[in-house]
């Protein structure tokens, strides 16, 4: 459709010039692109002249000429007018959309070869010689980004991705499903995570502002060769699921800055099952009150200060310390003693991981 769109464009171009209409037609007699109306009355003409070993013809008024790829027939062009000059147009721009045809199918070829790279979806040998014959530097450092909106298919936010990246040959963007895109970045030998870590919150900051879109971004590790990208990939897809279960306050997350939420995603549900059940049996951690939950979080990030934590929460010291003892009762932890805060922050992250793949399964 892209291609299409752009073929109109191009021979309106050439009308607005040479004031003269043009069709495009493909060899089925369908019309793809054409700036008078009634391009649809020469489908006979064309399919005969399609069938035909002339290269150029006069019928009508048009005169016809075929447009190759690769050394097969792609489109027959008419161009109104029979004279000299009308004929050296013709031929320009011909010539114009077989190369424009030949750029193009190069571009989605390359863009389908990464979407399999990623998907691991070739052989290791097919890979090589699919990017020596597609000119894409098996060697080059690169990094994937995975990129998710609050709004599936999002093709303004697609389009802002791309311009972006317009007139970087080495960067493709692509999407294999309907919920995220894919940047697969070239880096130069300089580049590190720092630069990409700043790279992804500009690309957040870009979506939010631009398409209104509340994004999100994970990156994998850096890879070496390009059968390592589906890797990155797949490191980058972990990240975003693991920053949605444990930091749904960061909108950029790297996978080589997980922490402590790596470990618990790799964990079998069953088995998370029976920690909870062992440290908390009866009950789960997340089961009290909205207040109480506040309480533990606001203790928890001034590192068990009690009067720190009653100051900025604007409660009397007592009223935290009731708190906390409502919840040793509960639970039987002292979340005044590093040990059983420290169970209880795990257990807390272990419940959210629970639920995050309870809902991935309806």
């Amino acid at each position: 459709m892209a291609y299409n769109q752009m073929l109109q464009s191009t021979i309106e171009g050439v009308k607005a010039i040479t004031r003269t209409d043009l069709c495009l037609l493909d060899t089925e007699g369908n019309v793809i692109a054409a700036t008078n109306s009634d391009a649809q009355q020469y489908r006979e003409s064309v399919l005969t002249f399609v069938s035909s070993p002339a290269e150029i013809q006069v019928v009508q008024g048009y005169q016809y000429f075929k447009i190759m790829d690769a050394g097969s027939l792609e489109y027959v062009m008419l161009i109104r007018g029979d004279s000299d000059d009308i004929y050296t147009i013709g031929k320009l721009v011909a010539f114009q959309i077989q190369n424009l045809l030949s750029a193009y199918k190069e571009k989605y070829d390359k863009e389908n070869f990464i979407k399999n790279v990623l998907l691991d979806n070739m052989l290791l040998v097919d890979i090589y010689n699919k990017a020596k014959k597609l000119h894409i530097n098996a060697e080059a450092r690169r990094l994937v980004f995975v990129i998710e909106t609050n709004r599936s298919r999002d093709n303004n936010a697609m389009e802002i991705v791309k311009s972006l990246f317009t007139g970087k040959s080495g960067d493709y963007i692509t999407a294999v499903d309907e919920a995220s895109i894919i940047l697969v970045k070239e880096l130069a030998e300089k580049d590190s995570y720092k630069e990409m870590h700043v790279l992804a919150r500009t690309i957040v900051d870009l979506l939010n502002t631009e398409a209104m879109s509340n994004a999100k971004i994970a990156y994998g590790t850096i890879v070496g060769n390009i059968k390592d990208i589906s890797r990155s990939y797949n490191e980058a897809k972990m990240a975003l699921d693991v920053g949605k279960i444990f930091y749904d306050e960061k909108s950029v997350v790297a996978y080589n800055r997980l922490g402590i939420g790596r470990l618990i995603y790799q964990l079998p549900i069953p088995l998370c099952k029976m920690f909870i059940d062992e440290i908390f049996p009866g009950t789960t951690p997340d089961e009290f009150d909205d207040e109480t939950l506040l309480t533990i979080r606001k203790f928890f990030e001034n590192s068990l200060n009690v009067s720190e934590t009653a100051r900025q929460l604007y409660i009397h010291r007592n009223t935290l310390v009731y708190r906390l003892d409502k919840v040793n009762k509960a639970t039987g932890l002292d979340l005044r003693v590093f040990e059983d805060a420290i169970t209880f922050e795990i257990a807390l992250m272990v419940v959210r991981y629970m639920h995050y793949m309870e809902s991935k399964e309806y």
